[in-house]
């Protein structure tokens, strides 16, 4: 029979066995372990390299240069206690595999003056440094470790938002979250990056890799990891985190269940399991009733096998939305065969026929994209899966895929909408906020009218090189308020009227004309 001082002690050691700390390199739940605590395998030595060029080698020349690095690599990198320790020379602890969105958790351990880093998809890095080196002031070592210290200067994430690294002779702790180039950092459980663009320090005009090896740099100084675990983001999850950030000021387009608030091409579109579906065979326009100057737009879509579709952007409410609107930003199964010969001008997220979209960060081809768009003035901003694509100002484009103008590129507030080309596109969690604080207001929409089936062709260029964009030809469903019907402007001298205007912006424009006339100071 157990005694009653056993019994305690048993129901002691149950109670206090939650906050007992985890094994050393045991990962928790859902995470992989990148470093067994055993030995080297899963890593291999890698310099400083763009890594484009390593993943140009073919799997020969790969196998070479692992062998070239790997008596280097021992040199400099050993076991020991369950401790990844480096002397603080050689190459850079490199994973065999390659990582896109993940969460990443790691512990190090340094000495002073030691500098060094984790590498994100090949790319630096989420700084490591020593805080209380005077000499590296400048340089910004007395705001601590975790920020992007590779970034632009300036650019949100470079510097840490807080100082949190522990004493020396302390271990310190990272948590990682990257969605796309999105990358947040906790060091120590305190906040010192939060959601901001990690930029390609390889190439500064093109976004972060996809995907991408994870690096221990090194160098100045020995370090020591451990508790290296990974864990892979999905999709869906990936989403929630995109659509959880920054939510303030954004309103539904889309209630789930019908097309209410919706006009244009509505009899070309249907619901379907809470999505927004184009019909197969079927396009055009599907556009809001309300008109947008300014404005973020975000939304999920889903592409089936050589989907196409696209986003009309200050659309006027009837023609081809690639040219009479501001543009049509490309809704496109990008790396399906059939678009082998596409022009740059025609991918993904591109502004179609005038400016072209970085590509390479689609989904895989069935799952759900996470997109946000912001129109600002002239210039448009895509923003795919976490990566930036397409970042431009259309008031500069002067050359345009087959030649044909563009006018409608210039044009100031229109309709927000889904450009249909045919294919079964779908839609959800469709939202957007107004940036400007006079909303341009629109009459209300004529009851819709059937558009025309999408299955004619434009009337860009046909070549081998560049197929055709199909036409989006919608009916007319609501113009945009003739000029006439406009008050004309109060005279500079006279005092105005006491009722508003039809446009809230104009009326506020001519009230801050006549308050700097006498007549009314």
């Amino acid at each position: 029979m157990i005694s009653f001082r056993a019994l305690g002690c048993l129901t002691l050691l149950g109670l206090f066995a939650g906050q007992l700390p985890a094994a050393d390199n045991v990962p928790p739940a859902g995470f992989t372990a990148l470093f067994n605590g055993t030995d080297l395998a899963g890593w291999w030595g890698l310099k400083t390299v763009d890594p484009r060029k390593v993943w140009a080698m073919t799997a020969a020349e790969l196998a070479e240069q692992k062998a070239a690095e790997q008596e280097d690599f021992a040199k400099h990198w050993t076991v020991q206690n369950g401790e990844l320790v480096n002397d603080g020379f050689g190459a850079y602890a490199t994973t065999e595999k390659d990582y896109g969105d993940i969460e990443l958790h790691v512990s190090f351990k340094t000495v002073p003056k030691a500098d060094s880093g984790i590498y994100l998809r090949g790319t630096p890095q989420v700084q490591i440094w020593d805080s209380t080196e005077e000499e590296k002031f400048k340089l910004g070592a007395d705001k601590g470790s975790g920020g992007l210290w590779n970034n632009n200067p300036g650019n949100p994430g470079k510097d840490p938002l807080v100082l949190a690294d522990r004493p020396f002779g302390e271990w310190n702790d990272f948590r990682i979250v990257q969605v796309g180039a999105r990358t947040t950092v906790y060091l120590n459980d305190k906040l010192v990056v939060d959601h901001a663009i990690m930029d390609n320090f390889w190439d500064r005009k093109l976004p972060l890799f996809a995907k991408g090896p994870i690096q221990l740099q090194t160098h100045g100084g020995e370090i020591r990891w451990k508790n290296i675990y990974v864990r892979e983001i999905g999709s869906e999850e990936a989403n929630r985190l995109l659509a959880a950030r920054n939510k303030d000021g954004f309103v539904s387009l889309f209630d789930g269940k019908s097309l209410d608030g919706w006009a244009g091409a509505v009899e070309n579109y249907e619901v379907v399991d809470g999505n927004i579906r184009c019909k197969t065979g079927k396009g055009g326009v599907l556009h809001t009733r309300d008109e947008y100057d300014d404005f973020v737009a975000r939304l999920e879509f889903r592409l089936p096998p050589g989907g196409n579709n696209g986003l009309a952007i200050r659309y006027p409410g009837e023609g081809d939305t690639a040219y009479v609107g501001m543009c049509e930003l490309q809704i496109l199964d990008t790396e399906h065969p059939k678009y082998s010969n596409l022009d740059p001008r025609q991918a993904h997220g591109s502004a179609y026929g005038m400016v072209p979209a970085a590509r390479g960060y689609l989904r895989p081809t069935g799952e759900w994209n996470f997109q946000e768009v912001t129109v600002k003035g002239s210039t448009v901003k895509v923003e795919l899966n976490g990566t930036v694509i397409l970042d431009a100002d259309l008031a500069t484009v002067t050359e345009y895929l087959g030649d044909r103008p563009h006018p409608g590129k210039d044009r100031k507030s229109g309709y927000f909408g889904l450009a249909g080309h045919s294919d079964p596109v779908e839609f959800r969690n469709l939202q957007i906020k107004r940036l400007t604080d006079a909303p341009y207001e629109t009459p209300p929409a004529k009851p819709p009218v059937a558009a025309k089936p999408e299955n004619s062709q434009s009337a860009a260029p046909k070549t081998d090189a560049m197929p055709p964009k199909p036409a989006t030809s919608a009916a007319p469903e609501v113009a945009v308020t003739p000029e006439a019907s406009v008050p004309a402007a109060a005279p500079a001298v006279v005092c105005p009227p006491q009722s508003a205007p039809a446009r809230r912006r104009l009326f506020q424009r001519r009230i801050q004309i006549i308050k700097s006339t006498p007549c009314c100071q």
